[in-house]
């Protein structure tokens, strides 16, 4: 618990430190540790062939699974802080039954299980119907994790039920994290026809381009791919957005918890300041020697020297995101595709619980008072203790509206005045609370990540869905099934989600009891007071 009286961190920080959490605390050792048996009646190790030789997967589940498969080169050695390069070809048949490694984790918390990362990484699992066979064209959901671009791995979330339930084929990546993945030195920048540090979202291209040529042996259409991604994860739908070279790679998009005016991306010289530092901190300082230095360190002395130097991502200004996302969508000037965005109802219950879970009235009035200055007046009468039943509800309130909520209607709008765009809030006022993030006698319902248990097989570790959540979530995979599959959440039998327009948009809450639309998503988070006192983006 805070003292009375003591500082206490900004909201930006509060945020940027607390989405560092987010994907480990869900960690979970791989899957698959030991092969599963069949649960039905197919073939128990299905066989495909892609470009680099032939995989034998598995069936589980009601589905087949693909795993460990090397989308890319081990990015080690002389190949590390270097742009993917193509995975090699293997002779016979490689066994795909067993998840990769989680790529290395800049991030002092670490996997449950710390033995499953390392830098050899680059991989990714397919998931596929019972069905499939190739040529079925069935539409292809591409999914990328969260984690501040510092942690988590795609193997936390398999896609077995959202194959099988939706007809789709899944897809889920691991991509470089921390200064591995985002190092925008121009040393290492010249080595690359993009002049780009952003090695992580090189990687994502990297696998939007092997899923183009290889997807169709499992069964899905290269020309309907959907990009999704929660958290970071939805940033880099934001980047993939604005990058000129993943044009036609993907034809739509999901963007769940990470709204593109709310993640902003450094500009070239900032990142290339905070690179530097980087490097000085790791002990290379020579520039004509500064990419050598920084490859002959391990991977220990590299997330030692990020301790205190956080990454944030993909830089704008060079050959490969010349734009900050938020600045291409708006002007027109990007990847248009449909779009499906959303946010949980209380994203910030879990900042708050894992930064500031007992802190006091008087420290919450001289949180807000920091944060919004001469505004802060109004910010307390808009958000007084007493309407909340405590200090930590109010502070979340705060954060929940100011941030991800709004910036979600702010984006949405952008999105909606061009292209086809569907806006959702998850609401479940009993969702479980992710492994290690309990906070007792806090309610941490509803809070960011809440909704990843309903889409994937993914547990939140603090306990299983109850049948009532089990059957929100087969609602949710088939409304993001059918705007995989169609352009838009039309689903025979449930409630209709309506495309949003101009003005307040109509936002589908997904709700266990009655999803529902409403057109009040604004009013309820305050989103007019709040566009004229933005925060800075993360």
């Amino acid at each position: 618990m805070k003292r009375p009286g003591k500082r206490l961190p900004s909201a930006r920080s509060l945020l940027t430190a607390a989405l560092a959490l987010a994907a480990l605390l869900a960690g979970a050792p791989p899957t698959s540790a030991s092969p599963p048996s069949s649960s039905y009646g197919g073939p128990p190790h299905p066989v495909v062939t892609v470009a680099q030789g032939t995989l034998r997967g598995q069936s589980r589940d009601g589905a087949q699974e693909f795993l460990g498969v090397p989308y890319a080169a081990p990015p080690v050695g002389d190949a590390r802080l270097r742009a993917p390069a193509p995975a090699p070809r293997w002779h016979g048949v490689r066994e795909a039954v067993r998840q990769a490694p989680a790529c290395l984790q800049f991030s002092p918390f670490g996997l449950s299980d710390p033995a499953a990362v390392g830098e050899d990484c680059l991989y990714l699992d397919v998931y596929r119907p019972r069905t499939a066979r190739p040529g079925a064209r069935l539409p292809v959901v591409f999914w990328m994790h969260g984690g501040a671009y510092i942690q988590g791995t795609g193997t936390q979330f398999g896609g077995r039920t959202m194959a099988d339930l939706t007809g789709s084929v899944v897809v889920g990546i691991n991509y470089r994290l921390g200064q591995l993945g985002y190092l925008q030195l121009p040393e290492l920048g010249r080595e690359n026809a993009l002049r780009s540090g952003s090695f992580g979202l090189m990687d994502q291209l990297t696998a939007l381009r092997w899923t183009r040529e290889n997807i169709g042996a499992f069964g899905g259409d290269p020309g309907n791919v959907t990009i999704s991604g929660q958290s970071a994860g939805s940033g880099s739908v934001c980047a993939l957005l604005a990058a000129p070279a993943a044009a036609g790679l993907f034809h739509r998009a999901v963007l769940q918890s990470g709204p593109c005016t709310l993640l902003g991306t450094p500009d070239r010289a900032e990142a290339e300041e905070q690179a530097r530092s980087f490097a000085a901190r790791a002990g290379c300082t020579a520039s004509a020697e500064v990419a050598a230095c920084l490859r002959a360190l391990s991977g220990a002395a590299l997330v030692d020297a990020a301790r205190t130097l956080p990454t944030r991502g993909p830089a704008s200004g060079d050959g490969l995101l010349p734009v900050a996302p938020a600045r291409a969508i708006g002007s027109g000037a990007w990847n248009k595709v449909p779009v499906l965005i959303g946010s949980t109802r209380s994203e910030a219950r879990f900042f708050v619980a894992l930064t500031q879970p007992y802190l006091t009235a008087e420290q919450y009035t001289a949180q807000v008072m920091a944060d919004h200055g001469a505004a802060g007046p109004e910010v307390l009468a808009r958000y007084p203790v007493a309407r909340y039943g405590s200090p930590y509800l109010a502070l979340s309130a705060v954060l929940t509206d100011s941030t991800f909520a709004c910036h979600t209607a702010w984006t949405a709008e952008l999105f909606a005045a061009q292209v086809p765009t569907y806006v959702y809030e998850f609401d479940d006022p009993r969702s479980p609370t992710l492994a290690g993030a309990q906070v007792p006698g806090l309610d941490e319902s509803n809070a960011h990540s809440a909704e990843l248990a309903y889409l994937y097989d993914f547990t939140m570790g603090e306990r299983p869905l109850t049948p009532v959540q089990v059957a929100l979530g087969n609602r949710m995979k088939r409304y993001w099934g059918a705007f995989a599959r169609f352009g838009a959440p039309v689903v025979a039998g449930q409630t209709p989600w309506p495309r949003a327009g101009s003005g307040a948009a109509t936002v589908l809450v997904l709700d266990p009891v009655a999803t529902r639309t409403t057109t009040s998503f604004g009013a309820e988070h305050n989103c007019a007071f709040w566009r004229t006192r933005p925060p800075r983006p993360l």
